[in-house]
């Protein structure tokens, strides 16, 4: 598939920085955007307990990866393309399964 976007960090010319988070996609609503949920653990002292938590990321998703909704996917910070948009998808680490 032919890409001709800029702000695509395979194909244009967008540099990617800092933080590398894995995630689910649960929204493609947007267009060239996703919606990233990421989950993780934090310690509590106190308690002697571990919380589970998740944050929702948005992220600009290149036309010419094929982002679906439940794919896990990795995604680099980058510079603010948008108010909400700081990160990019650069790649899909696993396919959602299709519900045949």
């Amino acid at each position: 598939m032919e890409c001709n976007d800029p702000k695509c960090p395979i194909h244009g010319n967008l540099k990617t920085h800092g933080n590398v988070i894995e995630g689910v996609v649960i929204s493609d609503k947007g267009k060239k955007s996703v919606i990233v949920q990421r989950d993780y653990t934090i310690y509590l002292k106190k308690y002697e307990r571990h919380l589970r938590r998740r944050s929702k990321v948005h992220a600009y998703s290149p036309e010419c990866l094929g982002v679906k909704v439940g794919d896990t996917v990795r995604i680099e910070g980058t510079r603010k393309l948008s108010k909400m948009k700081a990160f990019v998808v650069t790649g899909i680490i696993k396919k959602a399964e299709s519900a045949a």
